[in-house]
């Protein structure tokens, strides 16, 4: 098959059209047009993706959890999953610390940048800011209170409340494990079948990911853009070395300690795990949503990496809950970034109180675009800097929640092929044997030799 027919091809075309497009539009002004007529391409594809993410999840892990045949079992690879998904977290967030510490971009922005800045961006930070006065005002034990619903129904029908649907997927999952294999089996077929169909859904959805992520591209320059590539320009050459330090933040991430952990555990060479990942990624970029992205990183892992289903339907949601790395490196360079700015010093103490928070945090963010904002908000006020200074980064936010979902994608698909290299549950072909990929045409998988 000539490479322009497939998928993760014509992703990367989709994406670089749409970023052209998007240039264009903003120079010659059609905001309204894209807004009208491209974006909402973009929209339906993300609606698609989100559709299938709460049933995905649902079937996934409670066939997942059953499957495991035993609790030991179960507490095995989830003590496993969560261990490295706490560890990559408190890494990325040492190595974002370290970097804001050394670069200090802070130093950078000049005094009339900063008050435009704020102005700009006040209502924003009010609303932001009043969620994070409520997430504060809460009990120590609020965020377990909140793991559990009072109603399943309302849970799973807002993708913001992933966490609940995660609990009641484990919760079921492990009462199907306790009961008798005659008793369980019929529900376990229903669950079975339901998350057959939904791969096969993303077979198909993912036919129009390419126009989906033009659309979502374009849509996303020409908003930051504000109808003129210049306010793009000006925001990224005040913020530019902000930028810089999280995009090298996150690519150590993603270049340096995903494949040392890769090396270490797995025998898939560090260019076949980047090629088999790609389509999963590319979708992370221009989606901006980890639980989005959710049934594509099931499938690459699956189809491309040879993880077992077993072991993908069960790390792979919760990572896609849970496993913010690249979010949390972000918080931690946001935050000291904006002390900077404002000249306020940060005590060893204070930095170590970031850590702390971004961890926890990260375990009850949204799989959602820009969820990690309003947690800044509550690390800053944690630290005593004002929460006003948000609006030094908000402009530039979308490109770079791109970047850290992406990241957080990779992490996902890191820690699945670790936890399944250690449970003997990772085939991946080494002596050049095919494997289906998820170039997918006419609902057709592609039979590739590596």
């Amino acid at each position: 098959m000539p490479w322009y027919k497939k998928l993760h091809w014509q992703i990367i075309i989709g994406l670089v059209l749409g970023l052209v497009y998007g240039v264009v539009a903003a120079s010659a002004g059609w905001g309204q047009f894209t807004s009208d007529w491209v974006a909402p391409f973009g929209t339906i594809f993300l609606n698609l993706l989100q559709l299938i993410a709460v049933p995905l999840i649902l079937a996934s892990l409670i066939v997942g959890v059953a499957s495991l045949g035993d609790l030991e079992q179960l507490s095995r690879i989830g003590g496993k999953t969560l261990g490295i998904y706490i560890l990559t977290t408190t890494i990325a967030l040492v190595i974002g610390l370290v970097l804001v510490n050394t670069l200090q971009p802070g130093r950078t922005v000049p005094q009339e940048m900063r008050t435009q800045l704020e102005q700009k961006y006040q209502g924003d930070i009010e609303q932001n800011m009043e969620v994070a006065e409520q997430a504060e005002g809460r009990g120590p034990l609020q965020p377990l209170v909140d793991i559990v619903p009072s109603n399943f129904f309302e849970s799973a029908s807002d993708n913001g409340n992933m966490l609940q649907v995660v609990f009641v997927a484990l919760f079921l999952g492990v009462v199907l494990l306790l009961l008798p294999g005659e008793k369980s089996e019929p529900l376990l077929a229903v669950f079975d079948s339901l998350f057959e169909a939904i791969i096969k859904a993303v077979e198909i959805i993912m036919l129009t990911a390419p126009v989906g992520v033009f659309g979502l591209l374009a849509d996303a320059i020409t908003s930051i853009a504000a109808e003129s590539p210049a306010d793009l320009a000006s925001l990224l050459g005040a913020l530019g070395f902000y930028c810089l330090t999280v995009v090298i933040g996150l690519a150590i991430m993603v270049f340096v300690v995903y494949p040392i952990f890769m090396r270490l555990f797995t025998s898939i060479s560090i260019a076949d795990y980047f090629r088999a990942i790609a389509p999963a990624q590319l979708v992370a970029f221009s989606t901006s949503s980890s639980g989005g992205t959710l049934p594509v990183t099931m499938e690459v892992s699956e189809k491309n990496l040879g993880v077992s289903e077993q072991v993908s339907s069960f790390v792979l949601p919760l990572g896609a809950t849970v496993n913010m790395d690249g979010t949390a490196l972000y918080q931690a360079v946001s935050a000291v970034f904006i002390a900077q700015v404002l000249g306020i010093s940060l005590a060893f103490t204070q930095q170590l109180n970031i850590v702390l928070i971004a961890v926890l945090a990260s375990i009850g963010t949204a799989a959602v675009p820009s969820a990690g904002i309003v947690m800044l908000v509550v690390i800053l006020e944690s630290i005593g800097v004002p929460s006003a200074g948000l609006a030094l980064i908000l402009g530039v936010d979308r490109p770079l929640d791109m970047l850290r979902t992406t990241n957080n994608v990779t992490g996902d698909t890191m820690v699945a092929s670790v936890v399944a290299a250690t449970e003997n549950q990772l085939n991946f072909p080494t002596n050049g044997v095919s494997v289906a990929t998820t170039d997918v045409q006419g609902g057709v998988r592609e039979e590739t030799a590596r």
